[in-house]
């Protein structure tokens, strides 16, 4: 271990050492403003052989004058620092490394909750919410697990080796022509001339990606206008929903939105106000028993399930302080499966970037009982995890970039995607 010119609170690890055909650890740059937190972060990287430390520094002036000599893949970074803090150090990193991957960190505040989801408007890649005390972070078991694995996937991937397999280049290459003309535009999948439609219904796949990745078959939307419409999102989400929402806004006005967002607490109220900002759209945190509204969106609460029931003809918003799903609270599967049950035909689902598989299951029931499910493309994802479980389960009906998918959206809410 050697010491940094910028003196003991800035240190610089030694590279692990790299079995032949193994892939390199992922580099991580600590920057953090308390040297406990440093010291445990940089223990639970070194403990994994997947990662290694970078190095650490106790304010954002000091990462953005090192960030180049380290050259770190991903940057843990604290919200609030001396010196330089993480929102304004921020730019000035991506500016040194332009594929950097940003992971901004914080405690539960409100403050900090705005904060980190102003970063991830200006190129953070995701956040993680400290918890609130030292101690607690010590002992938190969840919340490493969740670091690690986000180093490790954004680290290894990320936004900077997606691929554009999801599906085949021949169709790929007629995707402008047939999103922009809304009859043309009733094939399975965007992308789809109309002449390979009745193909497509006989075997109900994609032909072969090039890469020799596992072909994926599509089902027909459902031939009912739908009355709700469905999401769920995790890592590089409220990005996604924000451009997805906003392009299909108009359409909108006809069903209630209810989305669950993997969040912490406090990130969810500031979501929900983020999206009434800008669709100029009631949005609100959920709350047991809402009736739900054409032109309403509901956010599921962070920490509580959201799901859907009826209560006198009408369909509401139930919340459920249950078991994680998943490892996720809330999940997406609780709100896809009770969709399903209140809905059936006439449920229309999306899937966004985000990490593991959670919303899959949900998907199969949407699908079994007539619904229609759209996921994101690969290309375009953050981390092809949840959408890539649910494009691959043979259970959607369409596998859409996401500067399309709005207007995909607008099509099927008005019948024309059929």
């Amino acid at each position: 271990m050697s010491i940094g010119r910028f003196g003991m609170h800035a240190k610089i690890e030694e590279p692990k050492t790299q079995k032949s055909g193994q892939a390199a650890p992922v580099r991580v740059m600590v920057v953090d403003d308390s040297v406990v937190i440093r010291g445990l972060f940089s223990r639970w990287i070194e403990a994994d052989p997947d990662l290694e430390v970078a190095a650490t520094h106790r304010n954002g002036e000091m990462a953005v004058k090192d960030v180049e000599r380290s050259n770190p893949d991903v940057v843990v970074l604290d919200v609030e620092m001396p010196v330089m803090d993480g929102l304004t150090a921020l730019p000035k990193l991506l500016e040194k490394k332009r594929d950097l991957i940003i992971v901004m960190a914080s405690t539960l505040t409100r403050r900090n909750a705005e904060v980190s989801l102003k970063a991830l408007s200006l190129g953070a890649t995701d956040y993680v919410a400290k918890p609130e005390t030292t101690g607690q972070t010590a002992s938190a078991t969840d919340f490493q697990r969740e670091l690690l694995e986000k180093l490790k996937l954004l680290g290894r991937g990320g936004k900077r080796l997606k691929r554009t397999t999801t599906v085949a280049e021949p169709a790929r290459r007629m995707r402008a022509e047939v999103v922009n003309d809304p009859h043309k535009g009733r094939a399975e999948v965007a992308g789809v001339r109309p002449d390979m439609r009745s193909a497509m219904r006989r075997n109900r796949s994609v032909m072969q990606p090039a890469s020799g990745k596992p072909e994926i078959t599509l089902r027909p939307y459902s031939s009912v206008v739908p009355r709700a419409l469905v999401i769920g999102s995790s890592t590089g989400g409220p990005q996604a929903l924000q451009r997805v929402l906003t392009d299909a806004r108009e359409s909108l006005l006809n069903v209630p939105v209810l989305i669950t967002q993997h969040m912490p607490r406090t990130f969810t109220t500031i979501l929900a106000e983020h999206l009434h900002k800008q669709l100029q759209l009631p949005s609100k945190e959920a709350e047991h028993m809402d009736v739900l509204k054409p032109g309403h969106i509901y956010v599921a609460p962070g920490g509580i399930h959201l799901k859907i029931g009826k209560q006198n003809g009408q369909a509401v918003t139930l919340l459920e302080d249950g078991a994680p799903v998943n490892f996720c609270k809330p999940s997406v599967d609780p709100l896809f499966e009770s969709a399903a049950e209140v809905f059936g035909t006439a449920c229309l689902a999306i899937v966004l970037t985000g990490m593991g598989s959670d919303g899959a299951h949900g998907v199969n029931v949407i699908s079994g009982k007539g619904g229609s499910v759209i996921a994101q493309d690969e290309a375009s994802s953050v981390v092809w995890g949840m959408p890539g479980a649910a494009a691959r389960s043979g259970n959607c009906s369409g596998v859409v970039p996401l500067d399309q998918m709005g207007a995909q959206v607008k099509r099927i809410l008005k019948g024309a995607a059929r």
